[in-house]
């Protein structure tokens, strides 16, 4: 079984070595690599070339990161997609543990793991929050690590790819789009690091990230869950990653989400002030 790999990659001299290495030391023999670079004008083509006899490195301008992911893929000739945004890595056996999973899992199109959260020097912050797959918890919370999830081909294909109008919720609407299309395996096994630093994409640009998740939510499930909306008008208030620099429940801002939350949901305003009134408690008893 051929399994294919993209990174999607601009300016990313910081960590590429790094991601690419990650990729070419594992122990499983059957491994493509494509790597596609949008137009990098720092040093990152010339660590890349350095690599050259063992990966494919696709250049020139694309419409960002899930497009350069589809055109990566569209070169792929591997039965497995896997992407590796490069300031993340794999794990030594990953790509072998996740290949035999698919071997013993036949009906799934969708094959994802455990993983950590890493800081620049690549030491371990915490553990993602993944959890075992429930299509209807898709709905709250992305809780697969992009990293650490690996895709059938034809199970790609039959979803449509990654979403080319998306920059920082590409992949949970994937797994929403492929949760009604195929089956899920969780692997209890680490596979991958996920990078959180400063320059991280979700991080920089967290209203943004927000406004579109929470609009492909809307798109694909006529609703705006009270979590989205708390953290959405949390953020708003104190301006915090909330990752790095945490976020505290305040009444205000549970005040606020119940009136963003019935802007969001003009549909379904009766069901957002129910979700409202079930999290009040917990809210409460942290302000």
């Amino acid at each position: 079984m051929l399994v294919s790999i993209v990174t999607p990659v601009r300016n990313g001299e910081r960590f590429v070595a790094q991601t690419v290495e990650s990729v070419l030391a594992q122990s499983y023999p059957h491994v493509e690599y494509i790597v596609v670079d949008g137009g990098s004008t720092d040093g990152t083509l010339e660590i890349l070339t350095q690599f050259a006899d063992r990966i494919t490195i696709v250049r020139g301008a694309d419409a960002g990161q899930a497009d350069a992911i589809n055109r990566g893929f569209a070169l792929a000739r591997g039965e497995v997609f896997g992407w590796l945004n490069a300031d993340d890595l794999y794990l030594p056996g990953a790509v072998e543990a996740v290949v035999n999973t698919f071997g013993e899992r036949p009906d799934a199109g969708v094959v994802y793991g455990e993983a950590d959260h890493v800081d620049d020097e690549e030491r371990v912050i915490d553990a993602y929050p993944v959890e075992p797959f429930e299509a209807g918890s898709l709905e709250r919370r992305c809780f697969i690590c992009q990293p650490a999830a690996f895709v059938r081909r034809a199970a790609f294909a039959a979803a449509g790819g990654v979403d080319p109008r998306l920059h920082y919720a590409l992949d949970y609407d994937l797994w929403i789009r492929l949760s009604r299309s195929t089956r899920f395996a969780f692997l209890r096994k680490r596979l991958a690091r996920s990078r959180m630093h400063s320059t991280n994409k979700t991080l920089g640009f967290r209203r943004e990230a927000y406004e579109e998740t929470m609009g492909l939510l809307r798109r694909r499930y006529g609703y705006v869950p009270f979590e989205w909306v708390y953290g959405y008008t949390s953020f708003l208030l104190d301006r915090k990653d909330q990752y790095f620099e945490a976020s505290h429940v305040t009444r205000p801002k549970v005040l606020l989400s119940l009136a963003l939350g019935l802007v969001r949901n003009p549909l379904r305003p009766l069901r957002f002030v129910r979700d409202w009134l079930s999290h009040r408690g917990f809210a409460a008893n942290r302000a």
